[in-house]
């Protein structure tokens, strides 16, 4: 079986499993996505989530927080960790989005990769589920499956989002990657598989090891 035939059957087996899957940041706005998702890093979502639901009424726009006092912010996110950098980054990316890009969150891969404190992970992720486009979003759960269901043997996200993109529909590559976090929140989580009720079993390389 090629990779893509096994996409293509796990696909149906996924989207049985999780048909209504979708990011669990809370957002309303590009702007709000971008900054959740810079500071879900070494955070959980659950985190990020109580965090931001005082953070965005305290600071509604691109340009409060481009002008938040630093200390001010780092105490307000302090809980996420490792929040100087976060905060720093926060306020370099909401001043960049105002002087060059017209305060509104680019489109493009090589424009977000140029805000401070977004990488590839953030940057798919807000070219996917804000503006539709095909996305591989490369996280930790991601990186565990598709290694252990034998989609990839990189441990590198860069790579593994290449590897990924040449055998995932452009239409289904978001929603995978979100099936992904379900399932590995679910059932495959990192310290015990459930591989007895595990929906794709038959589909796992790894299944009962």
């Amino acid at each position: 079986m090629t990779k893509k035939q096994k996409i293509s059957l796990l696909r149906v087996e996924l989207d049985k499993a999780y048909p209504d899957v979708k990011c669990s940041l809370n957002y309303q706005t590009p702007l709000q996505m971008l900054i959740a998702t810079q500071m879900s890093a070494q955070c959980t979502d659950a985190r990020v989530n109580i965090i931001t639901e005082s953070l965005f009424k305290k600071y509604p726009d691109v340009y409060a927080f481009a002008g938040a006092d630093y200390e001010e912010l780092c105490n307000d996110i302090k809980s996420a960790g490792f929040y100087r950098n976060k905060a720093k980054n926060i306020i370099g990316c909401c001043k960049r989005l105002i002087e060059v890009y017209g305060a509104e969150v680019p489109d493009t891969m090589d424009d977000l990769l140029t805000l401070p404190g977004t990488g590839r992970k953030t940057a798919n992720l807000v070219l996917g589920d804000i503006f539709g486009l095909p996305a591989v979003v490369v996280d930790t759960h991601c990186i565990r499956l598709t290694n252990r269901i034998g989609l990839t043997k990189s441990k590198e996200p860069e790579k593994i989002e290449a590897e990924l993109k040449k055998i995932i529909p452009d239409d289904y590559q978001l929603r995978f990657c979100h099936q992904m976090v379900y399932h590995g929140r679910a059932c495959c989580t990192a310290r015990k598989p459930m591989c007895d009720k595990c929906p794709i079993k038959d589909l796992c390389d790894k299944a009962g090891v």
